[in-house]
């Protein structure tokens, strides 16, 4: 069974008051071993005991597809975006609908990329090729760009799709400490 509940075929039976219903948190993350799948049931303005019993009904559906064990949430769009939520930006950024397989926060008309700020200064000529050779291939075969659709926006500066964080941090990690990221949400328009 798989963790990507996003990339299967699945036909989930909600109520109309759903907004979306959204898989975030490691399990949407390239090169993570999740312990749990996180779920966000985002709702129209329902009471919420309505919330809870419709997001049960959501859980078991899921959990049908999938043996790790699934933690739903609960919000409508007034408490999702409250500043006592905790779990809001994990949304934005590594957000995933089952719904329409897209990130969330392309719902909210926003693209949400990961910009990673480098700095090969101090470095030798050969560890500089490496570098390089790492983001843009060599000899035929992908660099991390290519491979995972990232950009190099310019020198020092790469812009990628959130689920593929931890590969380009595991990998300019092992050249260089001196590296930088922030997250941002880019108009789709």
């Amino acid at each position: 069974m798989t963790h990507k509940l996003w990339l299967q075929k699945q036909k989930l039976n909600y109520n109309k008051n759903v907004f979306d219903i959204i898989q975030f948190g490691s399990s949407t993350i390239e090169n993570k071993l999740p312990n749990d799948v996180d779920i966000a049931v985002l709702f129209q303005k329902i009471p919420l005991k309505e919330q809870l019993v419709y997001s049960q009904e959501i859980k078991k559906q899921l959990q049908k597809i999938t043996d790790l064990p699934i933690h739903i949430k609960s919000f409508d769009l007034y408490s999702f975006f409250d500043s006592a939520n905790f779990t809001r930006e994990n949304i934005l950024f590594h957000g995933i609908s089952l719904i329409d397989k897209k990130f969330f926060s392309e719902k909210l008309r926003f693209i949400p990329k990961i910009q990673i700020y480098y700095s090969l200064e101090r470095m030798g000529k050969n560890e500089k090729i490496k570098f390089n050779y790492m983001l843009s291939g060599r000899g035929g075969k992908y660099g991390l760009l290519k491979k995972y659709n990232g950009n190099l926006i310019r020198p020092g500066l790469v812009e990628i799709s959130p689920n593929y964080e931890n590969i380009f941090i595991e990998k300019i990690s092992a050249l260089t400490k001196k590296f930088r990221i922030k997250k941002v949400l880019v108009s789709s328009e």
